[in-house]
């Protein structure tokens, strides 16, 4: 069973994830999670401006973010398979991915992994919690054939061959 993946785009971006990435991001998550194999999500795509209206007026941080999790909260006692909402700003994560080196795809495949984790409740406020929820995101991520998001790249090597060096 698979969970069910409403995508929402308000973003000029050309180049979002299609709803099957998306679905199969979500999906290699909610497997850690048996009870919530079935849940409902959405995920919109939106703009800096959205971003940071949002990240202003629930987190109190006047500038747009990558993602933000919205976990759903209904009245006690209501039990509905909704997870949440997350919010990903295209221009915020566009930019994370060229400065770390990334492609554009696996970050977005990072951010929905990390997102829908905070739906289920995982946090990185202290170290413990972040170490935790890195790992998660660390498993996830390779059992999709990624790489590890928070890797360093490698230094820049020396390219010069050793004839260069001798004739400078």
């Amino acid at each position: 069973m698979s969970a069910c993946v409403d995508r929402q785009v308000a973003s000029e971006a050309d180049d979002l994830p299609a709803q099957a990435s998306l679905q199969r991001w979500v999906d290699a998550t909610l497997a850690n999670f048996p009870d919530h194999h079935s849940s409902e999500l959405t995920i919109r795509f939106v703009d800096a401006e959205e971003s940071q209206a949002l990240n202003r007026d629930y987190r109190s941080k006047d500038a747009p973010t990558n993602v933000l999790s919205f976990p759903f909260e209904g009245p006690e006692g209501l039990s509905l398979p909704l997870l949440g909402d997350l919010v990903i700003c295209h221009p915020v994560v566009a930019r994370e991915a060229r400065e770390q080196d990334k492609t554009l795809q696996d970050h977005y495949a990072h951010m929905v992994v990390h997102g829908t984790l905070h739906l289920l409740g995982h946090d990185h406020i202290d170290d413990d919690e972040a170490e935790h929820m890195e790992g998660l995101e660390r498993d996830i991520l390779a059992g999709l054939g990624l790489s590890d998001p928070y890797a360093s790249p490698a230094p820049e090597q020396d390219h010069d061959s050793e004839d260069e060096r001798a004739d400078a």
